[in-house]
């Protein structure tokens, strides 16, 4: 590369220029510079153009010039930075605390979702913020572990971070953090990977430990600790009576007349038993049949009654009204685990992954709506703002034309700020955000799959963030309306990630099983 140092001592009146081009010195002169190092490097591998065979994208080059700014930025928030690209400022940093670094960086409403961790021991000092964790991401994008302030990749720690929240995450979802840890030099090892991003910890168990102790502690001061439902399930709350059933005290009948040591009475006991009225008021009762072996069914048919009598007005209603309707009109459909579907076929039992069917059929409509390009779009009542940073926000200023092909509409009020104002069919107000963010990070992270058919590519990851999930309870008619509109797609029995969205158990496989 051909490099080009400006530098200049605090004290001096002028600075000195130093040009170096593929790893040969070509001169040295005075020069007029501000104080402090400057570094402007042009035309990378322009001697070797073999090497510049493997650059990729400038998009792709550009994310790890930004990627490793960020990391620079965050070790030293009390210097200055500016970032450019494309002769466009991205970022302008001054001298502030970490917490305001962080707000720089990731914009005014990332500042609630910090909380503070601070600890010191004689093995560690840990420092630095974690997010909250109800704001986790799928991506793992805001994760840095510095130590003496230089930036390492630790899976070991990482999981540290994730244990301390367990129970507090929801899903597959990774919490975001920014830890510095100070450790004796002496008792870590630099030198284990080319990179230097990782390294080896003398006591490595200690200080995980202490680090799942520390997050802990932080996250109990501020008072996050998981949600207790006290909502009661419905379907656990089975009514005592009916509303229109008026409770009685009930009524003993008694024979005064009856002797039991009296010897007609020995022969035929139940000559005397009566029995209730079917509407269950109380009255005389006719005495029943005394022939001989009608006792037991007698008295059966009479506690039969007293059952009946027993049920609430409104579930015979019920029963009744099932009874009416012609079994072969209507299908039924079970929703087992609150994850699959069944339901019968005159072949056998069909059973559907409720996740998986819905997200078929959102794809293919989304993608028709993208093929014939006529989105249908639902207005927003109240516009949803969306923050960014420099570099996200112009990352999505390349996306936001296919995206908007979707059925989103958008503005831009501010200079990091996004405004949504439509959003397409079936897409809930308060996941916008979250898709979004989707999008834009899988762009950045799986740019052949987006170049190969970005069409499908968006209709995918947008049916993914507004299927039903797993856990979602529907009532019949839902069932039954996935059910139709699954067997209306091109591809019914495949998901968007090819794996079966519905089996069928055929009568003689089923039949076989009870053999």
């Amino acid at each position: 590369a051909q490099v080009e140092l400006k530098t200049k001592c605090e004290d001096a009146e002028l600075g000195i220029q130093l040009t170096i081009e593929g790893s040969e010195f070509k001169g040295q002169e005075i020069c007029n510079c501000s104080k402090g190092t400057s570094f402007s490097i042009k035309n990378l591998f322009f001697n070797v153009p073999a090497r510049r065979n493997f650059l990729k994208s400038d998009r792709a080059e550009y994310k790890y010039i930004l990627d490793e700014f960020i990391r620079i930025v965050l070790a030293h928030p009390t210097l200055s930075f500016t970032l450019v690209n494309n002769d466009k400022e991205q970022y302008r940093l001054h001298k502030e605390t970490l917490r305001q670094r962080l707000v720089s960086l990731y914009g005014e409403k990332f500042n609630p979702k910090l909380v503070p961790v601070e600890e010191t021991t004689d093995i560690v000092k840990i420092s630095g913020f974690v997010c909250k964790p109800e704001f986790a991401k799928k991506s793992r994008g805001a994760q840095f572990f510095f130590v003496n302030n230089r930036f390492i990749k630790s899976s070991y720690l990482n999981h540290a971070v994730s244990n301390s929240m367990e129970g507090l995450l929801q899903g597959d979802v990774h919490p975001s953090y920014f830890l510095f840890l100070e450790v004796d030099p002496a008792k870590i090892d630099v030198n284990i990977h080319p990179t230097k991003t990782e390294i080896k910890f003398e006591d490595e168990r200690s200080i995980y430990a202490i680090l799942r102790a520390a997050l802990k502690r932080s996250l109990g001061q501020y008072n996050i600790a998981p949600s207790i439902d006290f909502s009661l399930n419905p379907d656990l709350q089975v009514p005592i009576t009916s509303k229109n059933r008026v409770l009685k005290t009930p009524s003993i009948q008694v024979d005064p007349s009856f002797n039991p040591f009296d010897s007609e009475n020995q022969k035929e006991p139940f000559s005397t038993a009566t029995k209730s009225n079917n509407n269950g008021n109380s009255g005389y009762r006719k005495p029943l049949h005394a022939e001989k072996g009608k006792h037991w069914e007698a008295l059966f048919e009479e506690i039969q009654d007293d059952m009946k009598s027993a049920i609430p007005e409104y579930e015979n209603s019920v029963v009744r009204l099932e009874m009416e309707i012609d079994i072969s009109e209507t299908r039924f459909a079970f929703q087992l685990q609150r994850k699959f579907i069944l339901t019968q076929l005159k072949s056998g039992l069909l059973i559907l992954d409720q996740q998986r069917a819905h997200t078929r059929v959102l794809y293919e409509k989304y993608y028709k709506s993208l093929q014939d390009n006529s989105p249908v779009s639902q207005q927003l009542l109240f516009p949803q703002e969306i923050h960014f940073s420099a570099a996200e926000m112009e990352l999505f200023k390349e996306i936001k034309t296919d995206v908007e092909a979707l059925g989103f509409a958008f503005s831009i009020p501010a200079e990091h700020c996004l405004m949504v104002n439509a959003t397409p069919f079936e897409t809930t107000a308060g996941n916008v955000a979250k898709i979004i963010e989707n999008m834009l990070y899988s762009y950045t992270n799986e740019s052949d799959e987006w170049k190969e058919d970005n069409h499908k590519y968006l209709a995918k990851n947008l049916a993914v963030s507004n299927s039903i999930k797993t856990g979602q309870e529907l009532n019949t008619p839902a069932m039954n309306q996935l059910i139709d509109e699954l067997f209306a797609c091109e591809m019914p029995f495949v998901s968007v990630h090819n794996k079966p969205t519905a089996i069928i158990l055929e009568m003689t496989e089923l039949l076989k099983r009870f053999q």
